[in-house]
């Protein structure tokens, strides 16, 4: 069976795209959760007891280890069905979709850091937010108009919704408003059974990491925190 290496839940976007994919697809898993430490260089020590990079997440299958989330997709998707669409039309623009979510949206990624947990108000997206704000609602209308929806390419859930879920919840922590069809999306996402389940587990977690809390202060006015204290 696989190990899947993540990170806490309420923090780790990078961990949520793989994990939410195995279990969204019922492909069986062993999750190994490795909290954050309190900084960037020891959490590269803990977590370089499974992953040569000592970042999350990390796949392991047997002797085999894969430790980059698109990696992990692709190796996933050599032994499981249904990993990206089998439209070849569909599978191009999942899996260009999927590559610009994984080297791209720098500003929503720093500005609006994923913390499943809390409510903020963001007082003034300056221009770059604003800009990859724009971007996914652009990108997201465009898949669903294209292949029917009710996901990114078409009728199923794949990798690239997978790749797309961070996003949801920073939609949610951060009241971030997008089209109507592009909120429908989210609301969509945030419905999956895998997602409650993460969510869930999210809101249930008492670990503090101080860097990703002063990210989600930095981002304006926090209005809730939902987490167990």
């Amino acid at each position: 069976m696989y190990e899947l290496y993540i990170a806490n839940k309420n923090y780790s976007s990078w961990s949520l795209r793989p994990w939410v994919l195995l279990r969204g697809l019922g492909i069986p898993f062993d999750e190994k959760l490795v909290p954050f430490l309190g900084g960037v260089g020891a959490n590269w020590d803990a977590f370089r007891t499974f992953s040569p990079t000592g970042k999350v997440p990390c796949l392991r299958d047997s002797d085999t280890v894969v430790w980059d989330s698109l990696a992990i997709a692709e190796y996933v998707a050599e032994a499981h069905a249904g990993v990206w669409p089998a439209d070849r039309v569909a599978r191009a623009w999942a899996r260009c979709a999927a590559a610009e979510m994984h080297s791209g949206f720098m500003a929503l990624r720093s500005v609006c850091t994923m913390n499943c947990g809390v409510r903020v108000r963001v007082e003034a997206p300056d221009a770059a937010l604003r800009k990859d704000i724009a971007r996914v609602g652009e990108l997201w209308n465009d898949g669903l108009d294209r292949f029917g929806g009710p996901f990114l390419a078409g009728a199923a859930f794949s990798a690239v919704d997978a790749f797309y879920a961070p996003v949801a919840f920073r939609i949610q922590s951060y009241g971030l408003r997008l089209d109507e069809a592009s909120q429908a999306y989210v609301q969509r996402l945030l419905d999956l059974p895998a997602m409650r389940e993460w969510y869930a587990a999210a809101l249930a977690e008492t670990w503090r990491d101080p860097e990703h809390e002063d990210e989600a202060h930095r981002a304006g006015t926090w209005l809730q925190d939902l987490r167990a204290s």
